[in-house]
């Protein structure tokens, strides 16, 4: 009986079928298309162009959904392409700076996009059909419980080492961080008015909390004085890096993309406090009443 595959073989192929340890940004960009994410993608994109342009024949449509919000959308789907058809896709398991990077603009860059592109103009009732569920889906304690599953389930060695081994870290992964995250920044972008009730200020604080996982799995890839992850103890890594380099470096990705949710929820909750100070949420003051005259005397 032969003795079992090392836990790094599967990141020891990826660099041999590559054959080539320093791929240049082009190289990166060569398409290499998944038809698993492909398709649904396509789907949703057809689907948008769809309605925009439907929205186009009325003044009130166009009002309502303005170019600039179509051009947010599209930019989202190039983005989600370019991380999911490129060849960088099959080049992230002999990089983890890399692996990161494409996972941080699946759940830091292409998320706002699609929310933002989202019109103003669409209603839905929160107590029927598609507006019932989302109600639910949108719910800030649902979306921070399955974003926080899929940060610390996924980035514990245990999980990332399995994940890694059964090769569903190549699309199973992603798709998670991309669902997770746009359920994230519905919460904190609210495009569905109708359907979610939630003020600036809960807004503010849900961003705040949100943000806890990722900071604190990024602070332990900086800090850390080992290799967590089994799959890169010994594998050879792209451009040079050591494992431990290719840790330190996925630490300081993930904490720098979660910058700019974290200034967005400071920045939320600095308008809240704003509001209170102006008296908005104070109970009603009673109405003063003038003074009394006494009865004139005959």
């Amino acid at each position: 009986m032969s003795a079992p595959a090392p836990l790094t073989a599967p990141v020891t192929a990826a660099v041999n079928t590559a054959g080539n340890l320093n791929p240049t940004l082009a190289d990166l960009l060569a398409p290499a298309p998944d038809l698993w994410l492909l398709i649904p993608t396509l789907l949703a994109a057809g689907v948008y162009l769809w309605r925009f342009s439907a929205s186009r024949g009325t003044h009130s449509g166009r009002a309502g959904w303005p170019v600039w919000r179509a051009a947010l959308f599209a930019l989202g789907i190039l983005l989600l392409l370019i991380t999911t058809q490129s060849r960088a896709a099959t080049l992230t398991q002999s990089s983890m700076a890399l692996y990161m990077g494409r996972l941080m603009i699946l759940a830091e860059l292409v998320p706002p996009l699609l929310v933002l592109g989202l019109p103003r103009s669409l209603h839905l009732n929160a107590r029927q059909g598609l507006g019932r569920a989302l109600n639910v889906i949108l719910d800030p304690w649902v979306a921070l419980a399955v974003w926080t599953a899929v940060i610390v389930f996924w980035n514990v060695p245990a999980g990332f080492n399995a994940s890694v081994v059964s090769n569903t870290a190549g699309a199973l992964l992603p798709a998670l961080y991309l669902l997770s995250s746009l359920m994230v920044w519905s919460v904190i972008l609210r495009p569905l008015p109708s359907v979610q009730p939630a003020g600036i200020g809960s807004r503010g604080w849900f961003g705040l909390i949100s943000a806890l996982p990722m900071m604190a799995v990024a602070s332990v890839w900086l800090y850390s004085p080992n290799v967590l992850y089994t799959p890169y103890v010994s594998a050879l890594c792209l451009w040079n890096y050591t494992p431990m380099q290719n840790q330190q470096l996925s630490g300081w990705i993930m904490m720098l993309a979660g910058l700019p949710a974290l200034a967005l929820a400071f920045i939320q909750l600095f308008a809240w406090l704003v509001k209170l100070s102006e008296g908005q949420g104070m109970p009603p003051q009673p109405p003063t009443q003038p003074p009394t005259q006494p009865p004139a005397r005959p």
